[in-house]
């Protein structure tokens, strides 16, 4: 959520000598989007940003990726998904495109070394845990049911309390609220399921001026990279501007009801390039006297649907349990299984909880999905197809 924030020491002016106690210069960055024409942000550094003292390939880092098979809809089944090292590399990447890749993780350490993803903006859903993101700009606390929005090229390091369970999100496009919440300068606007009191940005800055051997890994290109600094990299004095990150919880999200269903999009939390971002939460039904709470069958016209189940029982759907995550691909239409939609005529409200990626170009399987498929389009052959 990008407005204007500031940390720490900065000078008067942009771009003019900002000097430390002993006389010598501060190091400015320019960390800017889209060629200076987007977001950017203005950092302070003890050391010189290029200073490096060796480099080393680390491999490729792009998902593998199988063949899709006959269209059809699909379920992944997650809870027991292997226990992980630190957040990036138990990380396991399951469906993805040019736009978008997503995964899950479950780590059970603090990271040891510093990431940085050039590539991509990441988003870190918290179903389980809580910790610290550690970062250039300060740092975040998070805990169950955050979001956690990391730009293009933040350096940071992921610190636990405990064990943690991630569903991620990689797209090479800023992840921004809807146009239509915002006003022409920005600001969330009456109408919006949330606003700018919801989102947490960093609040407390370290600053590091340790030096040693430090190990900072890079993802651009779709290949892995190791930096070896001679410097602690969260050396940053100061910063200003509006490219950070930040966090919004989904709890703050105030549902869109209506008297009859209403639409996917009342539930969308984020836009990016070709795919947004949906957060079903707990709300009242509709309040049509002869109101259908289920969803009605739709068509997947140019939209592929992924729903990723924290917690509840969804009220549309048979065979899916907590910590699944299905996949409507477009080509057939989907809906609920049988029995769904007349058991859900009455009921008063939903206590679910589940976050939807929509994507409008096709998404490709990897082979660690395919492990953790489970049986899912046979579900609508229950009963009798009336």
């Amino acid at each position: 959520m990008p407005f204007y924030h500031k940390l720490g020491q900065i000078p008067h002016k942009r771009h003019v000598q900002f000097k430390k106690p002993s006389g010598k210069l501060y190091r400015e960055e320019v960390m800017g989007l889209e060629g200076f024409s987007s977001i950017q942000s203005i950092l302070y550094h003890h050391f010189l940003p290029p200073r490096i003292m060796k480099t080393e390939d680390l491999g490729p880092a792009a998902p593998d990726y199988v063949n899709f098979g006959p269209i059809r809809h699909r379920a992944f089944q997650t809870v027991n998904l292997d226990l992980g090292a630190d957040a990036v590399a138990s990380r396991v990447p399951l469906l993805g495109n040019r736009d978008v890749i997503l995964g899950v993780a479950r780590p059970t350490k603090s990271m040891d070394y510093f990431y940085r993803n050039s590539q991509a903006y990441e988003v870190w859903y918290v179903h389980e845990g809580s910790g610290t993101l550690k970062s250039v700009f300060g740092n975040l606390p998070f805990r169950k049911g955050d979001y956690i929005v990391i730009p293009f090229a933040v350096t940071w390091q992921m610190r636990l309390d405990g064990e943690c369970r991630f569903f991620t999100i990689e797209c090479p496009s800023q992840i921004v609220p809807p146009k239509r919440y915002r006003n022409e300068y920005g600001q969330l606007l009456e109408h919006a399921p949330y606003c700018e009191r919801d989102i947490r940005v960093p609040e407390t800055l370290e600053t590091h001026t340790e030096r040693g051997e430090f190990d900072v890994r890079i993802k651009v290109r779709d290949r892995l990279t190791r930096h070896v600094l001679d410097y602690h990299p969260f050396d940053v004095v100061g910063w200003d501007g509006y490219l950070y990150p930040w966090i919004f919880n989904i709890e703050d999200f105030e549902p869109i009801t209506g008297r009859i269903h209403q639409p996917p999009p009342v539930h969308q939390t984020f836009d990016a390039h070709n795919f947004v971002v949906c957060s079903f939460v707990p709300r009242l039904f509709d309040y049509h006297p002869e109101g259908i709470p289920a969803p009605y069958n739709h068509s997947n016209v140019q939209s592929d649907e992924v729903l990723y189940y924290a917690e509840g029982n969804f009220m549309s759907r048979k065979g899916i349990d907590r910590c699944d995550i299905s996949l409507h691909p477009f080509g057939l239409a989907h809906g609920p299984q049988p029995g769904m939609t007349e058991a859900s005529i009455g009921k008063k409200e939903t206590a679910e909880l589940a976050v939807m990626v929509d994507t409008f170009n096709p998404l490709q399987l990897t082979k660690q999905a395919a492990a953790l498929e489970k049986p899912y389009m046979e579900t609508w052959l229950e009963g009798d197809g009336e």
